[in-house]
């Protein structure tokens, strides 16, 4: 037997389609794969497809289908003027307690919704630490369509700006340190270097930030409560029709499957062709 023949099946790598890859990887692949599929396709078949239209259009679920676009539009607009400035702070300024002001940021991605959500109420809630004091002023936050967006917000930001940074770190600052050479103000340089540079990362970030916010649940929840159009977004309307209506449940379900779907192809950069291999 050769050096260069293989002595085991796991070892052996598929060619051509899967260079370098052992048969096991491909297998464990391919149940990771499943496990993800299966289930989506166990949702796509139980759908009553000739009843979907009519369950799509019933007043709960317009109602319902509407506020959640309107709070997750408000809240990716929210992401997008404090996430930009905060994921360039984070990925260029030199500043002590960097790598703490990260670790807050970062946090509601680690953390249960429904904790996001308390934390949100403990805080803004009517007896909260800043709510009591807005309340006193005539201003309620708590159980509002303004709690959505703020539940929205808190979830959605770190999505949008941990694309963000690792796009600027990645991209460096030497186009902006040229600019600024020539005499461009910050705002400048801002506006029409680091920006235009990070479009893509920013378009990527906004729909992973408007996605997280149409799905948003156990926040929103905790903190806006179940109010039919005022707080009642899709995913809460769909968690109260599985018990009344599983039906109109499933349709909705697909709604939001459908969207997530087109999203995540939106999001997804083409392959990079394959290098040339060197002549021997």
């Amino acid at each position: 037997m050769s050096p260069g023949t293989r002595t085991s099946r796991d070892a052996a790598a598929v060619p051509d389609r899967f260079p370098g890859l052992p048969r096991t990887a491909l297998l464990l692949a391919l149940l990771g794969a499943l496990l993800v599929a299966v289930p989506v396709l166990g949702l796509l078949l139980e759908v009553p497809w000739p009843r979907l239209p009519a369950l799509l259009t019933s007043e709960a679920s317009l109602a319902a289908l509407w506020l959640s676009v309107r709070t997750s539009v408000a809240a990716t607009a929210l992401c997008l003027v404090l996430g930009v400035p905060l994921a360039l702070v984070l990925a260029r300024a030199r500043l002590p307690g960097l790598r703490a002001i990260r670790t807050l940021v970062l946090l509601p991605l680690v953390l249960p919704p429904v904790v996001s959500g308390f934390a949100l109420l403990t805080t803004l809630g009517r007896t909260g630490l800043i709510g009591a004091r807005l309340e006193a002023l005539g201003i309620s936050i708590a159980f509002s369509t303004t709690a959505v967006v703020l539940a929205q917000t808190f979830v959605a930001l770190p999505f949008l700006v941990l694309s963000l940074e690792g796009a600027a770190r990645t991209a460096g600052a030497r186009y902006e340190t040229v600019a600024a050479t020539l005499g461009a103000r910050p705002g400048t340089v801002l506006r029409r270097v680091t920006l235009p540079l990070l479009l893509p990362a920013i378009g990527t970030g906004t729909a992973l930030a408007f996605a997280r916010c149409l799905g948003e649940f156990g926040a929103t929840l905790t903190f806006a409560g179940s109010l039919q159009g005022v707080t009642r977004t899709l995913p809460l309307e769909i968690y109260l029709q599985r018990e009344t209506d599983p039906s109109a449940a499933l349709a909705l379900a697909v709604l939001l499957l459908a969207v997530a779907a087109v999203i995540v192809l939106a999001t997804q950069r083409p392959p990079a062709a394959p290098r040339p291999r060197a002549a021997t």
